[in-house]
């Protein structure tokens, strides 16, 4: 596939996002009600998606735009670090890394954002559950038809492809799209009080 095919079957794609554009209204609504109601969000995700956990995590921690000087609010990936993913997949199984690190931080009124392309990986599925164990509300962004996790989740975000590249550049773009739209909604919160 060349360049122009590539860059096409991308637009194709993300021009579909509007056809979830209501449940990426509710992703919003979600977010800020978690993070306004002084509780955390917690993220997570396999190989590129675990990244791109961590990526979302930091532009809240840090901050989204370079001229918004703005409070960190609590976004946690659950792929806390090298140390406890390998103690936990060696010690407990790998479909429990994230289950057991949301059973350490995960309070109700909290809320899971699970990355997955497929919808299908065992440790997504594990803490989907464990989620709604501990009564903490879910987000999913996944790829193709959703997978198992796309039952297990309260609100999905399916990126329609079976392309795991395009599927991928869809999460990060409404990742960012909705969490600047959070960003932009605690700030005038805030202001307003």
């Amino acid at each position: 596939m060349n360049l122009k095919n590539t860059l096409s079957e991308n637009i194709r794609i993300h021009k579909k996002l509007y056809q979830i554009k209501d449940k990426v209204d509710e992703a919003i609504s979600k977010i800020f009600y978690c993070l306004n109601n002084g509780n955390k969000v917690l993220i997570c995700g396999n190989g590129g998606s675990a990244a791109d956990a961590q990526h979302l995590a930091a532009e809240f921690l840090v901050r989204l735009k370079p001229k918004n000087n703005r409070p960190a609010y609590p976004v946690i990936s659950l792929a806390q670090d090298t140390s406890t993913l390998t103690a936990c997949g060696n010690d407990l199984g790998f479909s429990n890394i994230f289950s057991r690190n949301l059973m350490a931080f995960g309070n109700e009124g909290d809320l899971l954002i699970a990355i997955s392309t497929s919808g299908n990986s065992a440790n997504i599925l594990k803490v989907l559950r464990q989620a709604r164990k501990q009564n903490i509300s879910s987000i999913s962004f996944l790829g193709n038809l959703g997978g198992k996790a796309k039952k297990m989740s309260d609100l999905n975000l399916i990126v329609k492809s079976k392309n795991t590249a395009r599927i991928q550049e869809a999460h990060i773009f409404l990742g960012h799209f909705i969490f600047e739209q959070v960003e932009k909604m605690m700030m005038k919160n805030k202001y307003e009080r």
